[in-house]
């Protein structure tokens, strides 16, 4: 007798029921085992061949998880963990080798099944010089404790040694007497309790092939320094136009070329002036040549192996204050290109420079342009009523202030103070009369000015010297016996800072 359909059905049912509570009591019996997951975010790290960290996260879901580490060039933050996600720190230090170097972490856990971490490294670049940093010591915070923002507050107004360290030829071939002490303390007793040096190093070399300074050189730069911070005074030691190997070389054809230079430069001015407390700050350059984006990134790089060559040393250059120049020291290129800075261990101690000549028709044009011609007077008050065309069309007070604010708030107001490191005008003595006296009252006017706003929008102002005390000088003092041969500068300079 057949079984009615419904049977069927009926046992199809039962059997597919059976399976079912099979396969559930399967699930159960793997869930039973204590199967969990390990898991790094990634199996494969490259460094560059610089000390170089990168983050990586392990989510776990065991309760314990070890991840060994056989490399003594390779140190990792955390080695064990539990379970959940956890941020790890691997960090693989310089490779001065010129091969490529390879290792394996292993993540593991009892529970789980272990994992792998490849890790690989490249090769050291071969260096155009040999190393200068070979002794570095340990960081010395002794005398160093102020902050980039704190040191600003110390430095009211500075004054350059122009003409002179970075002279073409000599310290004496562009007409300047060798700096004294005597100078420096008249400096100091005028009102300026800061110098900036421009000094040049690619002309002072013992062997240009292995970029080795000489020795004399650098003892002659540390003794004007010693002159300097014995008398109390805030020191800018940088490596000016030297010859524009780096500041009119901004290119990708140049860059590795420049940054080895750079390197083996400051590891030899950092290493030899090392000893100097927080009164001195290292400058990476002077008016490096930007017009572009491009260009830009390339500077970077030049500050970028600047600070890292300087900390490398150590001692208190671990924590100096460094100085980085914004693309041609020019306020609104700088405010356009200069969007990032380069990367310091160190926090807070860094600072921008710029420079201000605006506008350059009054403040350095020595000769009608096709352009423009010569401004002989600035500033409300100060125009000509008979000779017209010389009054500034231009570039006066408010611009002067509109400058300043974006040096304020694209740094200053970010804890990153503004070193204005150069500015000035010259006397034009060749005029007579009212014309000369009106025309040295706009500039004395003009320098109150630049001071007043600079220290108003926390730009530390420095202002250019080179010595010269004829027609179209910026000398303030005579050096042949250091005194004061333009009063009404020096104390419009002095009424700026009031």
């Amino acid at each position: 007798m057949k079984k009615p359909i419904i049977d069927y059905l009926l046992t199809f049912v039962l059997c597919f029921a059976f399976l079912g509570v099979l396969a559930c009591s399967s699930d159960k019996e793997n869930t039973s085992e204590g199967i969990k997951t390990l898991k790094a975010s990634t199996n494969k790290i490259d460094f560059e061949s610089k000390e170089t960290t990168v983050e990586i996260t392990i989510n776990s879901s065991a309760l314990n998880w070890t991840l060994s580490n056989p490399a003594s060039w390779i140190k990792v933050s955390q080695t064990v963990g539990t379970s959940g996600s956890t941020v790890v720190r691997i960090t693989a230090s310089e490779n001065a080798d010129t091969s490529v170097r390879n290792a394996v972490l292993t993540l593991t856990s009892s529970e789980a099944a272990a994992s792998e971490i490849t890790i690989s490294q490249a090769a050291a670049t071969k260096s155009l010089y040999p190393s200068y940093n070979t002794n570095p010591i340990a960081a010395d915070g002794s005398g160093m404790g102020s902050s980039a923002v704190e040191l600003a507050a110390k430095i009211k107004l500075g004054w350059n040694i122009g003409n002179t360290l970075e002279a073409t030829g000599g310290e004496t071939a562009w007409g300047n007497p060798k700096v004294t002490k005597e100078l420096i303390g008249a400096v100091k007793a005028n009102g300026f309790n800061a110098i900036r040096i421009p000094c040049s190093w690619n002309q002072n070399l013992e062997n240009s092939a292995t970029a080795k300074i000489k020795t004399e050189w650098l003892n002659r730069v540390k003794e004007v320094v010693q002159y300097c911070v014995e008398n109390d005074m805030y020191v800018v030691i940088n490596i000016h136009w030297d010859g524009g190997w780096l500041e009119n070389n901004i290119s990708e054809a140049k860059k590795v070329e420049n940054n080895a230079k750079q390197k083996a430069f400051w590891e030899q001015i950092a290493t030899h002036l090392r000893g100097f407390d927080e009164h001195l700050l290292f400058a990476s350059a002077n008016e490096p040549a930007v017009e572009d984006a491009a260009q830009m990134a390339v500077l970077t790089s030049y500050h970028q192996t600047f600070i890292d060559a300087v900390r490398s040393t150590g001692g208190k250059n671990a924590s100096r204050v460094l100085v980085v120049q914004g693309p041609t020291t020019d306020i609104e290129k700088t405010n356009k290109l200069m969007t990032t800075l380069p990367v310091d261990k160190v926090a807070g101690r860094m600072m921008v420079e710029v420079h201000y000549y605006s506008p350059w028709n009054f403040a350095g044009l020595t000769k009608d342009e096709t352009w423009g011609k010569m401004f002989y007077y600035w500033g409300a008050g100060f125009h000509s009523s008979s000779d017209t065309e010389r009054n500034a069309t231009w570039g006066e007070e408010a611009d002067l202030q509109k400058n300043f604010r974006l040096m304020k708030t694209q740094f200053v107001d970010k804890g990153i103070p503004v070193l204005l490191g150069e500015f000035g005008a010259i006397r034009r003595t060749t005029l007579t009369g009212d014309a000369l006296a009106l025309h040295l009252n706009s500039r004395a006017y003009y320098l109150k000015t630049v001071v007043k706003q600079a220290r108003a929008n926390g730009l530390l102002p420095f202002y250019w010297d080179e010595g010269s005390t004829g027609n179209n000088g910026f000398g303030i003092f005579k050096r042949s016996d250091n005194s004061v041969f333009d009063t009404q500068a020096l104390n419009a300079l002095i009424e700026g800072l009031q």
